[in-house]
């Protein structure tokens, strides 16, 4: 007897961090499916959103990216948390270094450490 059906697989942390980031990077809307809500995606999410992009669910996995732009990121009213996300700390700090702008990030206690 042959079997059926349909599963949904779990997205993936590293991709759902690049995916968010390069959504805020591009100009105009990205949709992400599958992203993963993890907290420390969420740290990301909340990052973008404080450097002028625009992160929000818009469905179950389901997420829209308003960018803007290469260069278009603006100054944060205040420290960037990334949590505990070595990726998120690693890959947002080249991004902020692109940028003419002042940025200050914290992360967790284990993350600082580093």
């Amino acid at each position: 007897m042959p079997l059926g059906g349909k599963i949904r697989v779990p997205g993936d942390k590293s991709i759902s961090h690049r995916a968010l980031m390069v959504g805020a990077l591009a100009v105009g809307r990205t949709e992400i499916s599958g992203l993963l809500e993890g907290e420390d995606v969420l740290a990301t999410a909340a990052a973008i959103n404080a450097l002028g992009a625009h992160a929000s669910p818009i469905g179950e996995g389901r997420w829209a990216v308003d960018g803007v732009g290469i260069g278009g990121l603006i100054e944060p009213e205040d420290l960037l948390d990334l949590g505990n996300s070595g990726t998120a700390a690693r890959l947002l700090l080249g991004i902020l270094a692109t940028h003419p702008i002042t940025a200050f990030v914290t992360a967790a206690a284990a993350m600082r450490r580093r």
